[in-house]
């Protein structure tokens, strides 16, 4: 089992930055990629970026050039760095994390935290 706690979050103009932070526990030697994702109301949950172990990332066109995702991996902790911030940014913001199964992947996430960008 992961645990996922997500910190950040919260109110902002449009145009201001913000910062969310996901610290995992549990079984995390086996995460192979760590994300965000977002669902605002009466959407699907969208990627918004990705990191696996070794640092690669992948992030959604709507916000490349404007996010960043980062990993510790002493601190098993993934972090999003949430820069020009836009109305449509305005989501729940969830972590999720991906180990290996039999067959498959076990997937993991957080509890969610509200972002808010005001226009």
């Amino acid at each position: 089992q992961v645990q996922l706690v997500e910190s950040g979050g919260g109110l902002v103009q449009a145009g201001g930055s913000l910062g969310l932070s996901c610290a995992a526990s549990g079984s995390i030697f086996s995460i192979n990629a760590m994300g965000w994702y977002r669902q605002a109301p009466g959407k699907h949950r969208d990627l918004v970026a990705a990191i696996t172990s070794g640092g690669s990332t992948n992030y959604a066109d709507s916000v490349k050039g404007r996010f960043t995702i980062s990993r510790d991996n002493a601190k098993n902790t993934v972090y999003l760095q949430m820069n020009s911030l836009k109305s449509e940014d305005t989501a729940v913001y969830y972590c999720n994390a991906r180990r290996p199964a039999p067959k498959g992947e076990y997937e993991y996430w957080g509890q969610g935290t509200q972002v808010t960008v005001s226009s």
